[in-house]
């Protein structure tokens, strides 16, 4: 493994760090502020202002107004896609300085944010600008002599909290179908990385966003967050994150009954069979469960291996993650980087901590990595049965549980004994079992002999605690839209 280097610096030294609201730049009501901090080094990269209930009810007074009689809610759907579109020439234009900004605020490899992150943003955003022009109703030939239709109206503001895990990836994922649906956002990025939400915000502005369409209040859940679940002037909610968290939004917004979506955890089953092309799968674990740090709402954490292959397929795998490299983000080389906080650190070594106290083995791995920054060495534990904490929560980071399982009816109801139901995947060369599986697993998406495929076309969300609602596609739009309809007397 490579050894834990001093990282460089992103090359944009002056970060935006006040709150977005109306169009406007400013400090937070309270002057409070709240250190951003980069997990590689443990070091202070920036103060953010700190936003909470007075700021939230500033940015939604404005959203409000963009949305009701601001100029917004007269432009034209072609004229929102036209937006969109600069907005993503723009983010292109600056796309190394969005990847180093992401690294260093996050800690993912430059790799990740440069060559997955940023092209998913552009493709997002792009994908919902075809969109904006294209949301209508339908006629419909009721009885009597009447002219009937119906017709999709923006749902009004939207509050919008995100994670830590993907910060510019889930702007995307949020803005994008508001915005093409003529929507106002008040957006709360997490706490941990806000840096780059931020410039989001900056490069919205350049492309020609009115004022109040687009509000960024950084803060904590507690505070921020919590103000803009509440609030009777947000008339959706959008939240990416963990089930307690969805608990508690659910709880407050049926205060006002808005509307809600939640794009929630995961502890997803990847199945390999016997007759898989093993070498495929290998790269497919490894990839299923250690991009971003672990740190994936969808990672690939309990691997299902048939029993007949099972040792095998385990040395090649941990001979695989044995040779990660680790370090510095910001060296091409990387393939690992720090986990975003030390937060996340100690829960992620408490769970490796129980793995083994309930008689897991741990194969590699399982220890901090260098004596600076968040760093988990790659671990991989075996003889995990499915009522050990390892295979039954979500650890959200570098940990992969690998079990043993006989036969398809097995896997099965093994992979469906969770509350989760995020994806799932599974590795066959028989394509009628590879169906089956999809058929039978109780999961939003399944991958067939692949994992982490995304495309903004394709919808993404969770069967059971997993979520509410779907992001990505034409489904997502039905977040961010009321269905009216119209009838006319034609006597």
């Amino acid at each position: 493994m490579a050894t834990v280097t001093e990282p460089r610096r992103a090359t944009r030294r002056a970060f935006q760090t006040k709150l977005l609201i109306g169009g406007q730049w400013r400090d937070s009501v309270s002057g409070k502020t709240f250190g951003t901090f980069n997990p590689a080094t443990e070091e202070e990269i920036a103060q953010v202002a700190e936003g909470d209930a007075a700021d939230i009810e500033l940015a939604v007074k404005a959203a409000r107004k963009a949305f009701d009689s601001g100029p917004w809610r007269k432009t034209d759907a072609r004229d929102r896609g036209r937006l969109m579109n600069r907005l993503a020439d723009l983010i292109e234009k600056h796309l190394d300085e969005l990847a180093e900004l992401e690294t260093l605020d996050n800690g993912k490899p430059i790799s990740e944010s440069k060559n997955a992150d940023l092209p998913l943003v552009i493709d997002c955003f792009r994908y919902y600008a075809g969109w904006a022009d294209k949301i209508h109703g339908q006629t419909i030939p009721i009885r009597g002599n009447y002219f009937c239709y119906t017709k999709r109206e923006p749902v009004g503001v939207a509050g919008q909290i995100i994670p830590w895990n993907f910060p510019m990836l889930m702007v995307a994922w949020k803005w994008g179908p508001a915005l093409a649906a003529g929507c106002t956002v008040v957006l709360k990025p997490a706490e941990q990385t806000p840096l780059t939400a931020l410039r989001l915000g900056e490069l919205a502005l350049e492309a020609g966003y009115p004022e109040g369409v687009i509000n960024i209040v950084p803060g904590f859940g507690e505070t921020a967050g919590a103000a803009l679940v509440g609030h009777p002037g947000v008339d959706k909610l959008a939240f990416t994150g963990e089930g307690r968290t969805a608990q508690i939004i659910m709880r407050s917004a049926a205060d006002t009954l808005k509307r809600i979506t939640f794009e929630l955890g995961g502890k997803s089953p990847n199945i390999v069979f016997a007759d898989a092309d093993l070498d495929a799968a290998v790269d497919g674990a490894l990839l299923g469960l250690y991009l971003n740090q672990g740190q994936c709402c969808c990672a690939g954490s309990r691997l299902f291996v048939q029993e007949s292959v099972h040792d095998k397929f385990v040395d090649r795998l941990a001979a695989k993650v044995k040779a990660r490299r680790l370090g510095d983000p910001f060296d091409p080389a990387t393939e690992q980087g720090p986990q975003v906080d030390k937060a996340q650190f100690d829960k992620i070594l408490s769970y490796i901590a129980k793995g083994r106290d309930q008689g897991a083995k741990c194969v590699t791995g399982g220890e901090r990595f260098g004596d600076k920054g968040f760093f988990i060495a790659p671990t991989v534990f075996t003889d995990v049965k499915d009522d050990m904490a390892i295979a039954r929560e979500e650890i959200f980071g570098p940990v992969l549980s690998v079990i043993k399982f006989r036969d398809v009816e097995e896997v099965i109801e093994r992979a469906n004994t969770t509350d989760y139901g995020l994806v799932a995947a599974v590795w066959t060369r028989d394509i009628g079992k590879a169906h089956a599986i999809a058929d039978r697993i109780r999961a939003g998406t399944v991958w067939v002999n692949c994992y982490d495929v995304f495309d903004a076309a394709a919808p993404f969300g969770g069967f059971k605690r997993s979520g509410i609602g779907r992001e990505l596609g034409e489904k997502a739009l039905d977040n961010y839209t009321e269905l009216k309809t119209v009838t006319v007397a034609l006597d």
